[in-house]
This record gives C-alpha cells, sequence and structure tokens, in this order.
C-alpha cells in the first residue's frame, strides 16, 4: 500500500515542522505550504490524501480555504480536511464542519492526538492499513437514494452529492440500521474506529449536511427524521 500523502497549510514554521518530523516518522509523506493561497496552489498539482488546515492563515482566511478546497473539481474536492483552531468560540469549529471539513482539533495539541485523527479519517475512507471492509459490497437503495459503499458515493435520482468521508460513514451507519431510532451516542460509536480515536460531537451540524445533499426539502425531511429528545431515525421507507 502507497504511503498516505499529508499536505499541513500553517503559517507556523516552527508547529509544521514539529509536525512534519512526527507525522514522518510515523510513515506518512508531508507536504507543508505557509499560507492558504500556497496550500491551494500545491492542491492544483497533486491531490493528497489529507489536508491539515489552520483556521488563522495570514492571507486567507482558513474557512476561506476550506470553501475553496470543496469548490475545487472532481476529486480534490473531497480531499479530507482536518481543521486547527486556536480560537475558543465553538461557532468557528461549526462553520468549518458546515463548509465540508471532516474533524477539527483545538490549539494546542498533543501530535499523539492529531496523529490518531488523521488515522481515524483515513481508515474511514480505507486509506490505512487494518482498515478491512466491515460491510458487505452491496449497494444500499431507499427509493430514487442509492449509497454506493465500494465507490463511496451517493446518488439521488441519479444525481451525485457531495459528502465529506465522514458524512458519508454516518449516512452508511443510519441507513444500515433503517428504522431503528439511534442516540447521537449511538451513531458516532457506529462509526468509531479505536478506542483513542476523538469524534466531533457536533453530530447534528453533519446532519444538516447529509440532509442538505439527499433530502428534497432539507426543512421538511423525509429520509432522515428527529426524534426530539432522542436522536434521529433513518427512514425504511422513501420515495
Amino acid at each position: 500500500m502507497s504511503t498516505a500523502q499529508l499536505l499541513m497549510i500553517e503559517d507556523d514554521a516552527r508547529l509544521a515542522q514539529m509536525v512534519g518530523e512526527y507525522l514522518t516518522q510515523s510513515g506518512f509523506g508531508f507536504a507543508h505550504a505557509a499560507d492558504g493561497g500556497s496550500g491551494l496552489a500545491q492542491l492544483q498539482g497533486r491531490t493528497p490524501d489529507l489536508v491539515i488546515l489552520d483556521l488563522m492563515l495570514p492571507d486567507i482566511d482558513g474557512l476561506e480555504v476550506c470553501r475553496r478546497i470543496r469548490a475545487l473539481p472532481g476529486a480534490q474536492a473531497k480531499v479530507p480536511v482536518l481543521m486547527l483552531t486556536a480560537k475558543g468560540d465553538p461557532m468557528d469549529r461549526i462553520i468549518g464542519l458546515e463548509l465540508g471539513a471532516d474533524d477539527y482539533l483545538p490549539k494546542p495539541f498533543e501530535p499523539r492526538e492529531l496523529l490518531a485523527r488523521i488515522r481515524a479519517v483515513l481508515r474511514r475512507r480505507g486509506d490505512q492499513p487494518g482498515a478491512a471492509a466491515a460491510t458487505p459490497s452491496t449497494a444500499l437503495r431507499f427509493g430514487s437514494l442509492e449509497i454506493d459503499r465500494d465507490a463511496r458515493t451517493v446518488t439521488v435520482a441519479g444525481q451525485a452529492t457531495e459528502l465529506t468521508s465522514y458524512q458519508f460513514d454516518l449516512l452508511v451507519a443510519m441507513a444500515e440500521r433503517a428504522g431503528r431510532v439511534l442516540t447521537r451516542d449511538q451513531i458516532m460509536e457506529a462509526v468509531r474506529g479505536r478506542e483513542l480515536e476523538a469524534f466531533d460531537r457536533s453530530i447534528d451540524v453533519h446532519m444538516g449536511r447529509i440532509r442538505a445533499a439527499i433530502e428534497a426539502d432539507p426543512k421538511n425531511p423525509k429520509r432522515i427524521l428527529t426524534v426530539r429528545g432522542v436522536g434521529y431515525v433513518f427512514a425504511k421507507q422513501q420515495d
């Protein structure tokens, strides 16, 4: 299996050097861009397996960089993004998730936690050793909605939708349990890998993104229903 390639967009040169050395020793390929413009330029030339993106950049705000990544053509738009933030305001994290970030990590952080989160995201994509498939290869179909677990694609009436790798796994976890009311913790548990891996708790933000991708009217959802005070249920019968 080829070495997973990481791109870190971070203006703190000392932090980037420390993280690069640690991740290289852990078996990853590593590239660094000191600002948003340079990072986006590198993405034009190649598609890394994951982007580590700082929120506070000197030229382009990290949220804007994330937005531009998701607007890139083809596979580049689907590259996983792990956002770093030094801000204490949870709204920044929520906005980042709404823009398509797969995960976030507040600064300061331990390199081991960063490594665990990177491995978690890549494992969900099947890019890490030990990421054996845990589900059958057949597609899941609910009316006009089709979820291809092998190709990791979602279509509605034949039209492809855009989801992050984490949102795709959340959707699969719910679809495989169609008709069952699941708490937020049960949903996260269904996509959790190893015990040390940390996961984002803003499930409601992700559900909003998924609904926007698969529902005809996200404000009046028919596929993913909210069970007030409990969690969510994925409808068995769908159009």
